[in-house]
């Protein structure tokens, strides 16, 4: 039975994400604007279907897939970019490669106890997200 990632999860933490920005060539004024939010996430997971709502209150952006079955992603919004992505499971984690113009894009998203962690990777750069599930009416 795969992790259940249903829920909203708010952020706790959020390490080297300017790094990540700059791996995306993401231009200095929205990366500083970027790295002053808290996004929130609302997951909801129907079998391998997915839809992960990244939420704050500069720019939303949704990602809907099913594991395993590669699709076109447009990042509009992040970098501006398109790319085909495939996630899958890895275990109990979700694992995401987004192929494209960077090298080693993707990221892995899994659940420990209330939280969720995110990893997410572009070339040599990580950022570490922590998010902590949040009560029923958030």
């Amino acid at each position: 039975m795969p992790t259940d990632f249903n829920g909203y999860w708010k952020m706790l933490s959020n390490s080297n994400f300017e790094e990540y920005l700059k791996g995306l060539d993401v231009n200095i004024a929205l990366r500083k604007i970027a790295t002053l939010l808290r996004p929130d996430k609302d997951i909801t997971q129907n079998g391998d279907h997915m839809t992960i709502k990244t939420l704050s209150a500069f720019r939303n952006y949704n990602m809907e897939f099913n594991v395993g079955q590669e699709f076109e992603e447009d990042l509009s919004g992040v970098d501006d970019r398109k790319c085909m992505t495939t996630v899958s499971w890895v275990g109990e984690k979700l694992v995401c490669v987004q192929k494209g113009e960077k090298e080693g894009r993707g990221w892995t998203q899994w659940v420990e106890g209330d939280e969720l962690h995110l990893e997410m990777r572009v070339g040599d750069a990580v950022c570490k997200q922590v998010f902590k599930k949040a009560q029923i009416g958030r």
